[in-house]
């Protein structure tokens, strides 16, 4: 199965010091890179737990060709892994050159012992599964015996348990270009699944197991099923109808608001569920505004809008701290979302990949806080804008409140941050009057992925002049300038 050998190979290029495990699964040639990442990082968190069960199962003494000595990382650390070990099996680490078998057959082991099952392929491993299948089921279950312990989880050390991230519900947007929330509850309803209506609490979305799901309780167009929930091969899913998309990331577009026909600009839009959710609430109607200096994402995103039937978005490869707010085209752009590159320590694939992992540097941290707030203040000096929305899936005062701080000081009194929510239970740091005005998110305090949002809105009134000139209709195009950069009209027609 491709699935398999293309795990394998990430799992090795990671040994191989070849890059990070997320960057070669994203440069994979596999294409549903959600499955292949979940796959890589399970098999990497669990890997201690599979070299001790294929040890003990006798599996490298009675196979031979599991012994791949040109294998980097092959060969076994036994003061890591023999302590674990019930005694009967710990001498087996005292030969000098012990070798493991690749990240191929780990990869099987762990779909068989603890994943979905073995559902085929794997090449030259089929046949050595197929031998020791009972004997590996039974070492694990001995295993279990020897640490006292009742569930997989428990047979990690600490540092590799998972904490609340993995109790962070699926999140699935129904798309309202292509259909509607009492739609996909039916559908659903039909497939099996239970409806359970309304959430009234977070505490109704942590008891979620099952084919249970709820209807979120903020946002009317949010559905919500238990964590393990996995609708990435659902033809719904494929056909754009359903966007898998956390909460906390809806947030930013949903508070932005902007009504049917306005001009949006989302600075930094790649990978485009949040653009998509924008053209959602503008019905398709107006025009957004999206750039990202990634050609490769653009074009993958391109590909997204086009699946979610997105018709109003224009894309520009282009920086959007070089784009300039004197520019005629953006006449009339009063909502500007603005999330910008971050050090994504909320991210819940990075907590799931890193449990327990270092905050980024102090170093990294200015660096990144520098651009933020150039970007910010590049786009509150949009003639017309009267809301932006902020937001990082970053964990860090200095990413969030202090680029706020700053840049609402350098507005001059011209800015200032909404109230929102009142009634979302985690707030900004009070690290400056108002900042609890702000949003924080995390798995622990909302069942969401970590994320900060701040909304931004224009305190003096436009001269009657510019508020004129804002209304007025959309100027005809200019000529064509030259410039040095790549535009695409996301249609529902179009791929890349």
């Amino acid at each position: 199965m491709a699935l398999y050998a293309a795990a394998a190979a990430v799992l090795e290029g990671v040994e191989n010091r070849k890059g990070s495990l997320k960057g070669l699964v994203y440069t994979s040639s596999f294409q549903n890179v959600k499955q292949l990442y979940a796959l890589v990082c399970e098999t990497q968190r669990y890997s201690a737990v599979l070299d001790a069960v294929i040890a003990s199962a006798g599996l490298l003494r009675a196979e031979k060709k599991l012994r791949p000595p040109s294998l980097p990382g092959a060969s076994l650390r036994a003061s890591e892994h023999s302590q674990n070990l019930p005694r009967r099996c710990s001498g087996l680490f005292q030969e000098e050159r012990f070798l493991l078998p690749g990240p191929g057959f780990q990869v099987l082991v762990y779909e068989l012992l603890l994943g979905k099952g073995f559902r085929g392929g794997g090449g030259r491993w089929k046949p050595v599964l197929g031998r020791h299948q009972a004997r590996l089921k039974a070492e694990l279950a001995r295993l279990k015996v020897h640490r006292g312990v009742s569930r997989n989880e428990d047979l990690l050390e600490v540092g590799s348990r998972l904490g609340p991230a993995s109790q962070v519900p699926r999140f699935v947007r129904v798309n309202t270009l292509k259909t509607c929330p009492d739609d996909a509850v039916d559908y659903f309803k039909r497939k099996g699944f239970s409806y359970q209506g309304r959430a009234s609490s977070l505490e109704d979305l942590r008891a979620l197991k099952g084919k249970h799901f709820f209807l979120d309780p903020l946002l009317p167009e949010l559905l919500v099923f238990p964590a393990q929930t996995d609708l990435h091969e659902h033809p719904l899913y494929q056909a754009g109808h359903l966007i898998l998309q956390d909460k906390a990331s809806c947030l930013p577009a949903m508070l932005l608001a902007p009504p049917p026909g306005s001009h949006v600009i989302d600075a930094c839009a790649a990978p485009g569920n949040k653009t998509s959710h924008l053209a959602a609430l503008l019905k398709n109607q107006g025009k957004i505004f999206a750039f990202d200096l990634d050609a490769k994402r653009l074009a993958s995103m391109a590909t997204l809008l086009a699946r979610a039937g997105v018709s109003c978005c224009e894309l520009a490869e282009e920086d959007f701290l070089a784009v300039s707010p004197s520019d005629t085209r953006y006449a009339r752009v009063q909502y500007i979302l603005l999330d910008p590159s971050c050090s994504g320590s909320g991210m819940l694939s990075r907590q799931l990949e890193e449990p327990g992992a270092e905050l980024p540097s102090k170093e990294r941290l200015c660096a990144l806080a520098a651009f933020q707030l150039r970007a910010l203040c590049h786009a509150l000096t949009f003639p017309a804008v009267q809301r932006l929305v902020y937001s990082t899936c970053s964990l860090s005062q200095e990413e969030n409140e202090d680029v706020v701080r700053e840049a609402l000081q350098q507005s001059l009194g011209a800015f200032r941050l909404a109230p929102v929510l009142p009634s979302w239970p985690h707030r900004g740091l009070g690290t400056f009057p108002g900042a609890e005005h702000c949003l924080r998110a995390s798995p622990e305090t909302t069942l969401t992925s970590g994320f900060f949002i701040a909304v931004i809105e224009r305190t003096e009134v436009p001269s009657s002049a510019s508020l004129a000139e804002v209304l007025a209709p959309e100027p005809a195009a200019s000529p064509a300038r030259k410039r040095r950069k790549r535009r695409w009209k996301a249609t529902a027609g179009e791929g890349t």
